[in-house]
């Protein structure tokens, strides 16, 4: 189990599918904005920030080249970790093919399953969300093919101005990556991440579950725990705030809407 303590007035912050990139340069710049205001205010409290995945729409690492833009987004993060601030990333279904980039330019641990936390006392299972839970079989399948080391080594071999334009076409027109025909609230019975998560406490208890994913900001409770769903960035501009005691789902606006 990793843990964590942090003084008692800072704030531990999550936030997950910001997808920027998407759908297009335009219109993901504006959300870049916004999301970079955020951490331009939580700057002055956060004593750990929690990024599970998607930040990006597509991302993937050649051996020498990274897609390019974001610059913003990137210098910020540097500069809050050389600060001193610890951040954690968490691999989604649309930057699972990211590897050390994170880890040596900008010191950030990368993370490809969910994973253990105690924060300040208080015991987290945190992840991205996406192949968890019962059902979701046509994601499965294409994900093992997708983060094969054989496919990675191939889709290597395409140059890049090809490879990153049909993975951005892929990401917004293959329904099983983009996930967008389930972008619905069906009640608990039908959320595959919460009936994960109530199996997961069946076997060890544990405070809270922090999962992304599902673009729909959910606090769900169990017995002894709570669910909480991060949302996005796309529509909803929602993340979470942990204070040392309780778990906060917020919505995020500009300071001048």
């Amino acid at each position: 189990m990793n843990t964590l303590s942090i003084s008692k007035n800072k704030k531990i912050y999550f936030a997950s599918d910001q997808h920027f990139g998407a759908p297009s340069t335009d219109s993901s710049k504006i959300r870049e904005n916004k999301f970079l205001e955020w951490l331009n205010y939580i700057e002055k409290d956060v004593g750990a920030l929690f990024l599970l995945g998607d930040l990006f729409d597509f991302w993937f690492e050649y051996k020498s080249v990274v897609p390019k833009g974001f610059v913003r987004i990137l210098g910020k993060l540097a500069n809050l970790s050389d600060k001193g601030i610890p951040i954690y990333f968490f691999v989604g279904n649309h930057d699972l093919w990211m590897e050390n980039y994170f880890i040596t330019e900008l010191g950030i641990p990368v993370f490809h399953k969910p994973q253990e936390f105690n924060l300040n006392g208080k015991s987290f299972l945190i992840g991205h969300g996406d192949g968890l839970g019962p059902g979701d079989y046509g994601y499965k399948r294409m994900k093992k093919i997708f983060i094969n080391p054989i496919s990675k080594f191939l889709f290597r071999w395409i140059h890049p101005d090809i490879g990153v334009k049909l993975a951005q076409y892929l990401s917004i027109n293959n329904k099983l990556i983009s996930g967008d025909d389930n972008i619905k609230y069906d009640g608990p019975e039908n959320e595959i991440i919460f009936q994960y998560v109530l199996r997961k406490q069946k076997e060890k208890s544990r405070d809270f579950y922090v999962f992304g994913h599902r673009h729909i900001p959910l606090d769900l409770s169990t017995e002894k725990s709570r669910y909480i769903n991060l949302g996005d960035w796309i529509n909803h501009y929602t993340y979470a705030e942990f204070n040392n005691y309780n778990l906060l789902l917020k919505t995020w606006k500009l300071t001048n809407d």
